[in-house]
């Protein structure tokens, strides 16, 4: 998944990821938003706040899905005039060549209301390390902030009406390049706030940073092929 790492999951398989991430880049990243955790858990805010806390960004609200997304640049105004954007991000939210910037831009139905819901991803520019994850709700003019995730590296999307949110989690002697799990959030909306639905968590063997291989090794969650005996039809 993009903004996350390219550990493989637990089925073996591996994930398809659309960035890899760096040592430097992971480091980078955490180390820019420790400032913002609490016990290690970073900020992470469900619902909206109240009406002062309305982000009074430039971009207005779509009146239907039909309409024109709006731009990249004014997407980045509006969580930099956010209240309840971090200084920490906002600080770091430089364009990485001319006037382009490291920002994921989702359009969806998510919050019920007639106009298309934004979610933004805002990431380093480097590998695309997810740091911050924010949906924004048309309200009066403007856009309100109902979600917010700034717990690196992080990333969220839009999956068939529901917020899905992938972070990953190290612990302590973690290698930067292999987190110990990682968590995958769905959210609802419901009584004007996101409310979890579930909440999915993949632990990973702490064997892998042993071996000499580049690619971290999958954990066998079934036999072998060979020793599974096909299935007697009636």
């Amino acid at each position: 998944m993009r903004g996350l790492s390219s550990r493989p999951g637990p089925d073996g398989t591996g994930q398809a990821l659309k960035a890899v991430i760096t040592a430097v880049a992971v480091v980078t990243a955490l180390g820019l938003f420790a400032a913002c955790a609490t016990g290690g858990t970073g900020a992470r805010d469900e619902g909206p706040a109240g009406n002062d806390s309305r982000a009074k960004g430039t971009a207005s609200p779509a009146a239907s899905p039909t309409e024109s997304r709006e731009p990249t640049a004014q997407v980045v105004e509006l969580v930099k005039a956010d209240p309840r954007v971090s200084k920490a991000v906002k600080r770091d939210l430089q364009p990485c060549v001319a006037d382009e910037y490291p920002v994921d831009v989702s359009y969806g139905k998510l919050t019920g209301g007639s106009a298309t819901d934004i979610v933004v991803n805002v990431m380093t520019c480097r590998d695309a390390v997810g740091v911050a994850s924010y949906v924004y709700r048309a309200k009066r003019g403007g856009y309100e902030n109902v979600f917010r995730a700034e717990e690196p590296p992080v990333y969220a999307e839009i999956d068939r009406g529901a917020l899905v949110v992938t972070q990953q989690l190290y612990s302590k002697g973690d290698p930067v390049e292999f987190p110990s799990s990682e968590e995958v959030i769905t959210y609802r909306w419901a009584m004007n706030r996101f409310a979890e639905e579930s909440r999915t968590r993949n632990d990973y063997s702490s064997a892998v940073g042993e071996t000499d291989t580049s690619e971290p090794v999958p954990v066998p969650t079934v036999a072998p092929a060979e020793t599974l005996k096909p299935t007697e039809s009636s």
